[in-house]
């Protein structure tokens, strides 16, 4: 059993009670200060100096990472055409894995003694079968043995690729125009569960002298301290989780976690939300919002579901409770109802999670995950080398998703502080821009006037806060604006999903559309008819002849009960538009394979409201 955050001497690390629901004070907004600006990007990225990035084939470096989210055409592997993003993105984050970063590229150096590793030439070499085999030894090494290369793990080679890493991302780094994060992840995964976290760090003023690893320990606990010790050195830095729907239930646990921590203890709550205030929701290695067995009444509830552990088997996790985002919120207000510390009060990212520099959020330019990915026939048919059930595995593979963060400036004081306090929101890739307020003292109004922004903050609480105990006679009132891309696709509706728990102590969940495009209304039994659909398949084109430009909406809970702790987050969808395979097929005058999707309703997910008697 590992240690557990409940002894003594591990709780005076931790952050006071009262300071918990809020996190970090310092990142709270002046009063005057009211961000009016949205910045997208991407904190989860990696390159050719992840290990399973190399071995994959990836051909892009950090600094061709950064060159690609300015707008830059960048290469990719096996092809003369160059990948390039539609649209720039405003900030990016490379970061990858802390075990072994950047050392199997030193394998082609015959000068270097990387080169004379065992597995150097399998690796090194053009035989993509033996390069997986050598790949999957590795991970069995790490997640199996946990042990360290001793070759591999060299603590000078640590030393030299971070300082590089912390070097590239200064360099492209333009306050104001592009901003730039220093950050790794954190990668274990006991028994092919995963529960991987990336860290960021505020700035590159005061870093460690090297990343932490799954190698100097798989326990998310351990990571948590050892970024308390980074904090009491001057860093600051946040984790972000992903893929939990890739856990078997491990990323939300019930009622032990991985590291042997009772979950509804304080120190265990406090020290996860200390550290860890984001959640990836959407990603390349699918959605974890919810899973239709958890939630069988949500008619959009199924959405791009990535249904795998991390092993090469292709195995389903048998644990769905404790994998997917909206479980554990719920799972969470039922412990704010016991006088317990919620240790699940998270905000909301979308994200990339791609191997090859590229972030691929775009549907129709999308180039794969791995650098093998590269050609859309081994997207649709799998990659050379690999078994049926990798190319099944990478046929369900997303494009990536995108945060959004409403911040002061675009710095990065300004964005991590807006990422600290959750003023952020998930897309599964589309720049649709989405706002939540929550308060007791709006009315039908709200939204009306050039400046409904600056009261909201003022009269409410902005995503990502907390709702104290109502007024009496008084139920909250949410307002919600969404806007489509600008060369993106129409927008079907809004929803806000509420979650609570009950008097006997059983989860509940209710989905109500609280705005809907092109003037339709539910029918008498509260269905709504369906948007539509104008997506030509066999050309992978739509129109926008369907849905609206924007939606906003003042909506109060019609079942409000003001003894009960409850969390709200708003949902927007857009109209049906083709998948990234939708797009493949199209080029190759070729059929969809079986099983996926023709058409997706991409979508956006604030971060949530809760209300806390």
């Amino acid at each position: 059993m590992h240690p557990t955050l409940d002894t003594p001497s591990r709780k005076a690390h931790w952050l006071p009670l009262a300071l918990t629901a809020q996190l970090v004070s310092a990142t709270a907004l002046a009063q005057d200060a009211v961000p009016t600006e949205v910045y997208f990007g991407n904190l989860h990225v990696h390159t050719k100096w992840s290990f399973d990035g190399y071995i994959n084939r990836a051909v892009s470096e950090p600094d061709d990472a950064y060159r690609w989210a300015k707008g830059e055409p960048i290469p990719g592997f096996g092809s003369d055409e160059p990948r390039q993003i539609g649209v720039p993105l405003d900030w990016y984050a490379v970061t990858d894995h802390a075990a072994y970063m950047g050392v199997l590229p030193l394998m082609e150096d015959p000068d270097n003694p990387v080169s004379d590793h065992p597995l150097a030439d399998d690796i090194t070499g053009d035989d993509p079968a033996a390069a997986f085999q050598a790949y999957s030894q590795i991970l069995t090494s790490m997640f199996d043995d946990k042990r360290e290369d001793p070759l591999l793990g060299n603590r000078a080679l640590k030393v030299n690729v971070w300082q590089q890493v912390i070097a590239n991302a200064d360099e492209h780094y333009e306050p104001g125009k592009f901003t730039t994060f220093a950050g790794f992840e954190w990668t274990s995964a006991p028994d092919w569960q995963n529960l991987h976290r990336v860290v960021i760090f505020r700035d590159t003023e005061t870093l460690p002298e090297t990343p932490f690893s799954t190698l100097d320990s798989p326990v998310p606990e351990d990571l948590w301290r050892w970024m308390e010790q980074q904090r009491s050195q001057g860093s600051e830095l946040l984790a972000i989780p992903h893929n939990g729907n890739a856990s078997d239930g491990l990323m939300f646990p019930v009622e032990e976690s991985y590291g042997g921590s009772a979950v509804s203890s304080e120190a265990y709550a406090e020290a996860r939300m200390r550290n860890e205030p984001l959640y990836e929701l959407s990603q390349i290695k699918g959605t974890s919002e919810t899973h239709p067995i958890l939630s069988p009444n949500d008619e959009f509830g199924g959405f791009e579901i990535w249904d795998y552990t991390l092993a090469a088997t292709a195995t389903p996790p048998q644990h769905k409770q404790g994998g997917y985002m909206r479980e554990a919120l719920i799972r969470g207000v039922g412990l704010t109802r016991q006088g317990r510390i919620n240790p699940f009060q998270y905000g909301f990212i979308g994200d990339s999670d791609t191997h090859d520099g590229a972030a691929v959020i775009e549907e129709d330019n999308y180039t794969g995950k791995f650098g093998f990915e590269n050609a859309p026939q081994h997207r649709l048919d799998g990659p050379p080398g690999v078994n049926e059930k990798a190319a099944e595995q990478v046929r369900r593979f997303s494009s990536g998703g995108v945060a959004g963060v409403w911040a002061l400036a675009n710095t990065r004081e300004a964005i991590f502080d807006a990422m600290m306090r959750k003023e952020t929101f998930a897309t599964s890739g589309p720049r649709l821009k989405v706002r939540l307020f929550g308060g007791f003292g709006f009315d039908a109004d709200a939204m009306s006037g050039d400046h409904w922004v600056q009261a909201a903050y003022q009269n409410g609480v902005a995503m990502g806060g907390v709702l104290n105990q109502a007024p009496e006679g008084k139920a909250p009132v949410f307002l919600i604006s969404a806007m489509k891309e600008a060369s993106g696709a129409n927008l079907d509706r809004i929803q806000i999903i509420k979650g609570w728990v009950d008097d006997d102590g059983e989860p509940h969940e209710q989905i109500y559309d609280v705005a809907l495009s092109d003037n339709r209304h539910p029918d008498e039994h509260g269905n709504v008819p369906a948007v539509g659909n104008t997506v030509d398949v066999a050309r992978a084109t739509y129109t926008n002849s369907i849905g609206d430009s924007d939606l906003n909406t003042v909506w109060t809970d019609p079942d409000f009960d003001p003894a009960l702790p409850a969390v709200y987050y708003a949902r927007v969808l857009q109209i049906p538009t083709p998948r990234w395979s939708t797009y493949d097929a199209a080029a190759l005058g070729r059929a969809i394979p079986e099983g996926l999707p023709a058409t997706i309703q991409e979508r956006a997910w604030t971060s949530p409201v809760w209300y806390t008697p």
